[in-house]
């Protein structure tokens, strides 16, 4: 392997990782920062009382003289300061351009999604396309049966449901499921948004790490479709879709 391959491998290492590493140099300098500053502190109070004694009075010279004295002491700790600030503004700002990234890249795959499931209707027609939608269903349930997962009981009704963006299964009823979609298409017409998680709410169940990212807008209501399957010991069960996935930056209105 050549040098350059290396060093090649090295740079990439490092960009993929640039957060992280970013992050680790945040907290590795604050820790250092604080121990340098204390450590230069005892150093110059030090200085300052040898000064005194020689002097032989208690405060014989000005605040310029002290700072004179004692200032080279703080430049460690100074610039292990301003490399941790750079290194945290540094992280914030990976972050948030791979963010807005993803963002983007989300909102293609999600156009080009919508756009497939149009054209699958238009050539095949709907009912076809249902055909094909229970399908999936049935292969989401067969892949996470019940009989591995926990059902959450909501007291909104006793049909056994599953939802398609989180995989949990939850006891409801579609009469259930209707008031909530409405309700939230309310809460958008008159909020101009709603976010998964308010939704969670309504059907009683818990929030997710992604739930309060994603949502929906006066461009994009939400609209459920529902598919009756049957789970592993042949019971019927409602899989809850999205006609509209939920969007991240739902609440930005363009």
């Amino acid at each position: 392997m050549t040098f350059s391959e290396v060093f090649s491998r090295v740079e990439k290492l490092t960009m993929d990782n640039a957060p992280s590493i970013c992050t680790a140099i945040g907290v590795v300098g604050t820790v250092s920062t604080a121990y340098l500053t204390g450590k230069a502190s005892i150093k110059a109070a030090r200085i300052i009382d040898r000064e005194r004694e020689q002097w032989n009075s208690r405060d014989p010279f000005a605040s310029m003289e002290k700072f004179k004295l004692v200032w080279t002491l703080y430049i460690p700790p100074v610039g292990v300061c301003v490399v941790t600030v750079a290194a945290i503004v540094g992280a914030n700002r990976i972050g948030s351009r791979r963010a807005a990234a993803l963002a983007a890249a989300y909102s293609i795959s999600e156009k080009a999604f919508t756009e497939y499931k149009e054209k699958v209707v238009e050539r095949l027609g709907e009912k076809k396309e249902r055909v094909f939608r229970d399908d999936i269903a049935q292969d989401q349930v067969n892949r996470n049966p019940v009989g591995k997962r926990e059902v959450i009981i909501t007291g909104n009704g006793d049909v056994l449901c599953y939802d398609s963006l989180t995989g949990r299964y939850f006891n409801s009823s579609i009469e259930s499921l209707r008031r909530a979609e409405n309700t939230i298409n309310k809460k958008i017409l008159a909020d101009n948004y709603a976010s998964l998680t308010d939704f969670y709410d309504l059907v009683g169940l818990s929030s997710t790490t992604i739930s309060e990212e994603v949502g929906w807008n006066l461009d994009n209501g939400l609209e459920l479709d529902f598919s009756t399957v049957l789970s592993e010991d042949d019971k019927p069960c409602v899989v809850v879709n999205y006609k509209v996935s939920p969007v991240r930056y739902y609440y930005k209105l363009v």
